[in-house]
C-alpha cells in the first residue's frame, strides 16, 4: 500500500468535499426514485447542512483531504479534545474503499491516540459497513444514540 498524506482542506476544495459526501449517500438517495437533478440538489443541500453542523459543533476540528499518489481519496475531520480524540468524519471515495487505506488511516489515528494517552472515538451509523472495520480494529460500542453508535478505542495503558 502506498503511503497517503493529509492535506488541510480549504474553501477551494468544496466541490471535492461535495463529491466525497455524495459518494457516501448516492445509493441511498437513488432509492427514492427521484429524477437525477432532484437527487443531486438534495445531496448538495444535505452536504451543506452537514458542513454547517460540523462548523457549529466542531469549530476546532482539523479538516483534511486524504491523498494517495497525488489523487484525492477521501476526507478526514478530527477533533483533538482534552479527554479524547474524536473522528468527526472519515469517508473514502468508492475507488479507494476496501483497499486497506481506511485501515492505514485508522492505524495512524490509533498511534496518535496512544501517544496522547487518549481514547479515539467515532459516531457510526448502525448500518454502516465500515462498522465491521472499526470492530476489527478494537473499537467497542460505547453508547447507542439511535441511528448512530458511539464507538471507542482505548489505548493500552
Amino acid at each position: 500500500m502506498h503511503s497517503y498524506r493529509l492535506r488541510p482542506a480549504s474553501d477551494n476544495d468544496t466541490p471535492m468535499l461535495l463529491a466525497i459526501y455524495t459518494s457516501t449517500r448516492q445509493e441511498e438517495v437513488a432509492q427514492t426514485g427521484w429524477p437525477q437533478g432532484q437527487q443531486d440538489a438534495f445531496l448538495a443541500m444535505q452536504a451543506k447542512a452537514q458542513h454547517e453542523h460540523y462548523l457549529l459543533h466542531y469549530p476546532e476540528a482539523e479538516r483534511h483531504l486524504i491523498e494517495l499518489s497525488g489523487e484525492t481519496a477521501g476526507r478526514l475531520y478530527l477533533s483533538d479534545w482534552e479527554q479524547e480524540i474524536r473522528i468527526v468524519d472519515i469517508a473514502l471515495l468508492p475507488a479507494f474503499r476496501g483497499s486497506g487505506l481506511g485501515s492505514q488511516v485508522l492505524a495512524a489515528l490509533q498511534a496518535r491516540a496512544r501517544r496522547a494517552g487518549k481514547p479515539l472515538t467515532i459516531h457510526v451509523e448502525t448500518n454502516n459497513p465500515a462498522r465491521r472495520l472499526y470492530e476489527r480494529l478494537g473499537f467497542v460500542e460505547q453508547a447507542d444514540k439511535g441511528v448512530y453508535l458511539l464507538m471507542r478505542w482505548q489505548p493500552d495503558d
